[in-house]
């Protein structure tokens, strides 16, 4: 999958050129390239997808690999009560070494490995007296049988049995079946009526007959009188002594110490725990404990990163959390170059002087001679009409105006009107809190060792600011003093006006170098300035470059 994503704090240019340049890739080079978004929409921009009937963008908010990005989903898991034979067959058939256990409500409970299921069969030497003990119930040891019942009593209860075997004379059986407790005893014994009888009448839990004979129908009915119950085995003896074995469910060889991780951890934060563990598979479980995947030690050694494109931003600080560490496909960007963005390999990097992101993707479509649908194309012209004030920011250039009206073609309705209705919605000053509009279109920066942060928000009329301006100043000093942040602005614009004010809060060495015209403390006039990328910013680069921490 190819992740398309604008900046944070993702203005309506950020917003649509996602969408509509993974549209172009989607219809083009790369279906499965998909628009998305490290925060959410604003008012106006939400306006625009209501418009365009175009859904918000993918929210991913860090990028970084996760545990779900490399393990292995629908894998085979074993059940805490299932049968030895049962999981061994199916993890033979799937040629697997270990697998994860679930409880009844589907819940991981432990792992299995092909080794400790073997150790049910073959016990260490000093465990050979539990080789009798069979702890299961009567139905599994006639699933693994594959047998029938001739009699059952209680045959689904769990119990530990006693394994005996009636290959001997009727004086030897009774000699030795005296050491073993009768309610216990699980006699397997071939056509021998006299051993099959002697078993009976001492009252034994279960008795197998082996070799396919079944019990006479005298003997049937004594054994039903002794509440004995009688399963026939189409094996020989040797073989249904072997298989009954493997009647034990699987819960007695499972660990049930074993480290597993949720779907969304990180792997940088998980690579050191993994491979000081002595286990080599690894559960990967959903927020409910229930089984998501599994992932082995050798997944980790060289983990495919995210693939992502980058739209209207070039910079690591202005990015989804996590975009150092991923595979850097594209940039495509109208503002300056900076923020210390380095890609693994050669990649697409198209820069360009026009007021929008998204008039350089209208003019990819256009190259590529593809008809935008009209959502897509509503899409592209909103992102042209918010970076260039319609065509009235300084920023807008002759390929915005000629991309704009190409776009018209595809849009049915008037764009004019349009415009006045995208401006008019979601003042920002009216519905926000002071945080919010701080943070609904910030961008940070990074020059010469200082760090700022500038805040934009659009408005027709400065009513609401003058009413709110002191409260934004204080939470634009607490925003410095609780970040690592230098200086930090919020440029009011008037549309109506062409014109803008700005409010500062920061380092004393930068305040005091500020020379627009000012109208209270840290309040500036900044009159034909509308643009944070090509009036403010290059200004106060300029401080930065200036003035030495």
């Amino acid at each position: 999958m190819i992740h398309v994503f604008g900046h944070q704090n993702p203005d309506t240019d950020a917003i649509c050129s996602a969408i509509a340049y993974a549209n172009l890739l989607q219809r083009t080079s790369m279906p499965d390239a998909v628009a998305c978004a490290c925060g959410t929409a604003n008012l106006r921009t939400k306006f625009v997808l209501r418009k365009a009937g175009q859904n918000h963008p993918k929210l991913i908010m860090d990028i970084r690999p996760t545990v779900s990005d490399i393990c292995i989903e629908n894998v085979l898991a074993g059940r805490a009560e299932e049968p030895f034979m049962e999981v061994y067959r199916r993890m033979q058939q799937h040629r697997l070494r270990v697998i994860p256990v679930e409880d009844h409500e589907k819940n991981v409970i432990g792992l299995l490995s092909l080794m400790r299921l073997m150790h049910l069969l073959i016990p260490d030497e000093q465990d050979l007296g539990e080789q009798r003990m069979l702890n299961s119930t009567l139905s599994r040891v006639r699933s693994v049988l594959g047998g029938h019942f001739q009699h059952q009593m209680e045959a689904e209860r769990d119990e530990q049995l006693v394994m005996f075997i009636g290959a001997m004379s009727e004086d030897g059986f009774h000699q030795r079946i005296g050491d073993y407790p009768k309610e216990k005893l699980l006699v397997m014994v071939g056509d021998r009526p006299n051993i099959q009888a002697a078993a009976i009448e001492i009252g034994v839990r279960a008795l197998i007959i082996t070799g396919g004979y079944q019990l006479s129908d005298k003997l049937l009915a004594k054994a039903k009188e002794q509440n004995v119950t009688v399963l026939c085995s189409p094996l020989d003896t040797a073989m249904t002594a072997l298989l009954a074995r493997t009647a034990k469910p699987i819960r007695e060889a499972m660990t049930t110490e074993f480290i597993s991780f949720e779907k969304h951890e990180h792997l940088h934060n998980i690579r050191e725990q993994v491979q000081d563990a002595r286990q080599d598979l690894f559960p990967v479980l959903n927020n409910d404990g229930s089984l998501y995947g599994v992932f082995a030690k050798s997944d980790m050694i060289d983990p495919q990163p995210p693939k992502i494109i980058l739209v209207d931003h070039n910079e690591f600080r202005q990015s989804v959390l996590g975009a150092n560490e991923a595979q850097i496909l594209e940039v495509i960007d109208h503002h300056r170059i900076g923020g210390g963005l380095v890609s693994r390999e050669p990649i697409r990097f198209i820069n360009d002087t026009v007021g929008s992101t998204c008039t350089m993707i209208a003019r990819m479509f256009r190259r590529e001679a593809l008809m935008p649908d009209p959502g897509i194309a509503i899409c592209m012209a909103s992102g042209i009409i918010s970076d260039t004030l319609f065509l009235k920011s300084p920023t807008t250039t002759d390929v915005d105006r000629d991309m704009l009206a190409w776009l018209r073609n595809y849009i049915p309705f008037n764009l004019d009107d349009y415009a006045q209705e995208f401006f008019a919605e979601g003042s920002t000053l009216s519905i926000s809190s002071d945080e919010d509009v701080l943070a609904s279109d910030r961008k940070a920066y990074s020059e010469n060792g200082w760090n700022i942060a500038i805040s934009q928000a659009e408005e027709l009329g400065m009513e609401r600011f003058w009413e709110r301006k002191d409260d934004l100043l204080r939470c634009l000093d607490d925003y410095v003093n609780s970040n690592d942040i230098d200086f930090a602005c919020l440029m009011i614009t008037d549309i109506g006006t062409q014109s803008s004010h700005l409010l500062v809060s920061g380092h004393p060495k930068i305040l005091q170098n500020i020379d627009y015209p000012a109208e209270e403390r840290r309040l500036y006039s900044l009159p034909g300035i509308v643009s944070r990328k090509k009036q403010l910013l290059p200004q106060l680069m300029w401080i930065m470059n200036r003035v030495h921490k």
